[in-house]
């Protein structure tokens, strides 16, 4: 099993309390952004029991949603829904990128 993946459902724990947050003002938005880190997580797991290109595919759709989901904090900053996120649910959504970017790209 790959590391990140506690990682991952670290993240999605402390992005729960950002999606109530955002939810108040934006429902759909916090659907979306609840969509967008399941995702993280099941294509994480899934891609661990794939070989080859389809764990190199699944990853890759786990890292846009990883990116998907960091946008959604950005927008709700932006629009003023949340003020600030918490550190570490932010160093956690950093790694989890940092880490699917690692496993996408490809080795020379």
């Amino acid at each position: 099993m790959l590391r990140i993946y506690d990682v991952v459902l670290k993240m999605i724990a402390g992005l729960a309390t950002v999606a109530e947050q955002i939810e108040r003002r934006d429902a759909d938005l916090a659907r979306q952004m609840r969509r967008a880190a399941a995702s993280v997580a099941l294509n994480t797991a899934e891609g661990m029991g794939n070989t080859a290109g389809h764990k190199r595919q699944r990853y890759q759709t786990a890292l846009g949603s990883a990116r998907e989901v960091m946008a959604c904090v950005d927008v709700a900053k932006a629009m003023r829904y949340v003020t600030e996120v918490d550190a570490a649910t932010v160093d956690h959504l950093d790694h989890v990128i940092a880490t699917l970017v690692r496993l996408v790209r490809p080795r020379a």
